[in-house]
């Protein structure tokens, strides 16, 4: 069996509109029973991560510059890495990912070894 990442993008949020505390948890219920579901198939490889607002990039001739990419509109909010056989198998597994009830998407891509 392979690896792939499912990265979920969506727009990017100002702070202002966080959501609240408990709105948070509310949300978070859907995320782990979509991934309580893919683990229970055994194709979850890694649990994954959210990702912070915040970060820098790292450019040629060792410019640092504030990031990851703030002139873009959507965002990289996080990842999970999935077994499955194919490209396809991994797409089926995204198709019941949270994000996509919110206006996000997932980008999926195979994990190769070096």
């Amino acid at each position: 069996m392979k690896e792939f990442l499912l990265l979920f993008r969506r727009d990017v949020t100002p702070e202002e509109t966080q959501p609240s505390p408990e709105q948070m948890q509310a949300m978070m219920k859907p995320w782990q029973d979509w991934m309580g579901s893919i683990a229970a198939q055994n194709k979850l490889a890694s649990s994954g991560n959210r990702l912070g607002s915040e970060g820098k990039v790292v450019k040629p001739k060792n410019i640092v510059t504030n990031g990851p990419y703030v002139e873009m509109k959507e965002a990289i909010g996080g990842y999970i890495l999935v077994k499955a056989e194919t490209l396809d198998e991994a797409a089926e597994l995204a198709k019941n990912c949270p994000i996509l009830n919110d206006g996000g998407n997932v980008e999926i891509r195979m994990v190769v070894a070096m």
